[in-house]
């Protein structure tokens, strides 16, 4: 999208109207990127200082990345941040940029620390005064932001309908929304970026691409999904996360087996699929699923390894340890299923899965 004039609105005095005085109103089109950071008060509830301390560093980087896709940032008041762009490309492709560099950081932080934004991107009519904008060109990107997950991205279908001939990106539809204060409902998509356009993908790693699926690699390739949170307390999910990200993080250091990225993963999260489908979308042999429940103080965690081209299950384990130290206990599980799946897919690879390797595990 191109840049796009600036439109004036100017009341004429001669028109004949009795409102003589009313004041000039400049509005323009405009792309609108909102984000905040999930589970904001609970990072300050932890440690208030820590949470300040990154969000600056943050916030910084995000400004300096909007600076380059030639965006301002208009206002960034608490954890939240709103940038304005001439163009709709640039702004999602910003988007993206975002999350690439903020999922880079929080690799070097605890799970308990990591600081997660959610973006939402809208094109429309804005208001202007100022250095300030407003309208609900601005109100609809704060609404759809809120429909996307830590580290995802939300646009809206007038975003989607720009972009989807200028880049490669896959829309995938969550259908419309009624959205607070916005008087018609507007069609919401969960963007999934594909690596011409977010870039190189890190070593070891895969990202999901546009379009019905990606061509199975020759090395053995596998897809961890966010394991399921089976507790009652929506705490959890926080600690179900983080054993997935742990599990993939583990996982890339095998040599000679490419994972899937962990945003390109996360995009199944909360979200009924099948895993032959999973394989065909994301170019990957093997997938692994799982689920954490906690009683008390005590988790247990499952994890199953399938063949996604067949559709059949090679391995299977669950694990009931006591939370006394919960990084620790994260660490172990996805040790543990690290080394059980090397062992697994090394002999996959070499001629099929030997039981007693399986049993011995």
């Amino acid at each position: 999208m191109n840049d796009v004039p600036v439109i004036a609105i100017v009341h004429d005095p001669d028109d004949g109207s009795a409102a003589g005085n009313v004041p000039h109103v400049e509005r323009r089109l405009a792309a609108i990127l909102s984000a905040d950071v999930k589970d904001y008060s609970r990072l300050m509830g932890n440690d208030d200082v820590a949470t300040v301390e990154t969000l600056t560093a943050y916030r910084e980087a995000m400004t300096e990345l909007i600076s380059q896709h030639r965006g301002r940032v208009v206002d960034s008041p608490g954890d939240n941040l709103l940038a304005e762009f001439s163009s709709v490309v640039a702004a999602v492709q910003c988007a993206v940029r975002i999350q690439e560099e903020l999922t880079a950081r929080n690799a070097d932080l605890s799970v308990d620390r990591r600081m997660e934004f959610r973006i939402g991107v809208n094109l429309g009519e804005v208001i202007v005064e100022g250095d300030r904008i407003y309208g609900d060109g601005v109100n609809i990107a704060a609404r759809v932001q809120g429909l996307a997950e830590g580290g995802g991205i939300c646009i809206s279908g007038s975003v989607c309908d720009e972009i989807s001939s200028k880049l490669s990106v896959d829309c995938e539809s969550l259908g419309e929304h009624t959205l607070k204060n916005i008087d018609e409902p507007v069609h919401v998509y969960r963007v999934r970026v594909d690596s011409s356009t977010r870039g190189e993908a890190p070593p070891g790693s895969l990202s999901a691409a546009a379009g019905p699926g990606l061509e199975l690699r020759d090395e053995p390739s596998i897809a961890v999904l966010p394991f399921a949170n089976m507790s009652d307390d929506p705490e959890q999910e926080h600690f179900t996360d983080g054993i997935t990200d742990d599990i993939i993080t583990d996982l890339a250091k095998i040599g000679g087996l490419a994972v899937v990225a962990r945003n390109s993963a996360f995009t199944y999260k909360n979200r009924a699929t099948k895993i032959p489908d999973v394989g065909r979308e994301l170019g990957v042999r093997y997938v692994l699923e799982g689920s954490v429940r906690k009683v008390g103080d005590r988790v247990r965690i499952t994890a199953q390894l399938v063949d996604a081209v067949t559709g059949h299950h090679l391995w299977a384990e669950r694990y009931d340890r006591d939370l006394n130290n919960i990084f620790g206990v994260q660490d172990e599980i996805s040790g543990k299923i690290a080394i059980a799946l090397k062992a697994i897919l090394t002999a996959e690879e070499e001629g099929g899965v030997d039981r007693r390797v399986v049993e011995a595990l």
